[in-house]
């Protein structure tokens, strides 16, 4: 019954079961990655199943749906080499991951593999810092989901990349996975989020002071709405990333000590623009629309996405409803120019400079950077020309 489990599980993948049996306390399955050109003998101890049963999975054919996770990670990392079996058993000791880029050098040439998709903003500039530096840039698109991102940086580690950027989509669950690459001896480094794990694990995180952007949203809307009583909508980004948590801290901090204004709705909008809709219409219907004073929008999509939902409304959004954000993407601009939009703070397009300058100090005679390269923030309002702002950013692909 289990094995049938199994097969259907796999076979969903595109994974062929060629057999299996039990052998004493552990589950031999002898699979085939179709199109992955590798095979092999796969095993998985009762212990690894149990410990899976003990992150929440259930029954037994539960506990296999998660060895199925694992094997078709596996596949996918084309890890399925001398001892896979060893492999397998490494794997199940890890937690599941996120997204990156990875770095590798070629005599002359450096090759870095990049994990994402994260904010986009982290990523600015990436490609074409890298093409400058005659760094080969390997990017995996993680689609905003830790899981693919681990696997994805498994694959770096198993080309052997010189060193990986990742843009963590939340901040805990990364210490196994970062503890491969650095037995692999590859320095990682962060950008745009910071992960809770140990500082030795990763060579360096650059990024903005997430806390102060939000300050900067929240300390202009103190000032805008005066002494005027504003209950604010919040659309938070994805739950649990380092952005949602320290972007709510800093708003919090800057409208403290003014007792006119309230959160009366937060929640997430996973950093997406059809998120930021569906969760703004939401808040126009529970708070009857005219109740609500502004929008703090945790990023510009989440934001231009309520934008949205406030015209369908039929509610003038940047009038009825103030809008600040964060993240100065060129659509924000373009709102900001229509009237749409009041404000968003910049995170800076260029962080993948300051990370290829700490990674060719590092390689070049082993140069540690401080463990966190701080970037610049800025408020643009609508006194700042959006449209020229508009023109000059809407051709660099975020």
């Amino acid at each position: 019954r289990l094995l049938r489990t199994a097969r259907r599980g796999l076979e969903a993948d595109g994974i062929r079961l060629v057999g299996g049996l039990r052998d004493r306390d552990d589950l031999v399955l002898e699979i085939v990655g179709e199109g992955v050109g590798r095979e092999g003998t796969a095993v998985a101890g009762e212990g690894a199943l149990h410990r899976r049963h003990r992150f929440g999975l259930g029954l037994a054919e539960e506990r296999l749906g998660g060895l199925h996770r694992d094997l078709r990670g596996l596949l996918e990392y084309e890890a399925l080499v001398d001892d896979p079996g060893d492999v397998l058993t490494r794997r199940h000791r890890h937690a599941a991951g996120a997204g990156l880029a990875g770095l590798v050098r070629e005599d002359e040439e450096d090759a870095v593999g990049r994990v994402g998709r994260g904010r986009q903003e982290a990523v600015r500039g990436a490609r074409q810092q890298a093409e400058e530096r005659g760094i080969d840039l390997r990017f995996s698109d993680a689609q905003q989901r830790q899981e693919n991102q681990i696997a994805a940086i498994r694959s770096f580690v198993a080309q052997g990349v010189d060193a990986i950027l990742l843009a963590p989509v939340v901040a805990t669950g990364w210490d196994s996975v970062l503890e491969e690459a650095s037995e692999a001896e590859i320095p990682v480094v962060l950008l745009d989020r910071r992960v809770d794990s140990s500082e030795d694990l990763y060579l360096t995180a650059v990024g903005s002071d997430l806390v102060h952007e939000g300050e900067v949203a929240g300390e202009w809307l103190v000032e805008t709405v005066g002494d005027d009583e504003c209950h604010v909508v919040e659309l938070q980004g994805t739950t649990g990333s380092s952005p949602a948590i320290d972007r709510a801290t800093g708003f919090r901090n800057a409208i403290e000590g003014a007792d006119n204004i309230e959160i009366v709705r937060s929640q997430t909008g996973d950093f997406t623009r059809t998120g930021g809709k569906e969760v703004m219409e939401s808040f126009l219907q529970a708070e009857s629309g005219n109740e609500i004073c502004a929008l703090y929008a945790h990023n510009d999509d989440m934001a231009l996405g309520a934008i949205q939902a406030i015209n369908e409304a039929g509610m003038n959004p940047g009038e009825d409803i103030l809008v600040v954000s964060i993240d100065a993407v060129p659509d924000i601009f373009r709102a900001m120019a229509d009237g749409d939009a009041n404000a968003t703070v910049e995170l800076t397009p260029n962080m993948a400079g300051p990370a290829f300058d700490a990674l060719e100090a590092y390689w070049a005679d082993g140069t540690e950077p401080e463990k966190f390269i701080q970037t610049e923030s800025r408020l643009y309002t609508q006194d700042d020309d959006p449209m020229a702002e508009y023109e000059a950013r809407k051709d660099l692909g975020y």
